[in-house]
């Protein structure tokens, strides 16, 4: 009965982990997930202590590449600090309006928040007299470093389902 259980928890894992492409918290739900039922089976010891503090680092990691990302890509691109923040606010404006308004599955609200990281750098380097051209190559920085960090949140989140499954099934 144990396997069956374990098969299911990996399911419900492949489910969170899609939500990371929504740009919601499926890692945590992933980590949050097997820490329950690593406690229900407790007495069976499927996932040691080493496990489940692998996964929750490797959560906290993804959580701080993606919230990172679009600030960094605009700042490299040579934005300034109002406008890599305009690129966070901009990505999470963006990441609700495209799962809305780009009828892409599972990627529509990525393709938004890269868009609205972009815009939201370009507009404030505009308000900030920044002329069109360095305003646009901020944006761009904003878009392609958010896109790189939502898709290493990803990447993490595969790793970190790889070794849930691993350890659910491995003696």
């Amino acid at each position: 009965m144990l396997y069956l259980w374990s098969i299911v928890l990996i399911l419900l894992n492949t489910f969170c982990l899609m939500l990371v492409l929504f740009g919601l918290p499926g890692n945590w739900l992933i980590v949050i997930l097997t820490g329950l039922f690593a406690w229900w089976h407790a007495e069976d010891g499927l996932f040691s202590i080493y496990t489940l503090l692998a996964i929750t680092v490797l959560a906290v990691l993804g959580e701080l590449v993606e919230f990172f990302a679009g600030l960094a890509g605009a700042k490299k691109a040579g934005a300034g600090l109002p406008a890599s923040l305009g690129a966070l606010a901009g990505a999470l404006a963006g990441a609700v309006l495209g799962t809305f308004l780009i009828p892409v599955p599972l990627f529509g609200t990525l393709i938004g928040s890269c868009i609205g990281a972009a815009v939201g750098a370009c507009v404030l380097e505009l308000f900030g007299g920044r002329r069109m051209k360095d305003s646009a190559r901020s944006a761009l920085g904003a878009g392609i470093g958010r896109f790189l960090g939502t898709t290493i949140k990803f990447a993490l989140g595969v790793l970190i389902w790889l070794i849930v499954a691993v350890a659910a099934f491995w003696p």
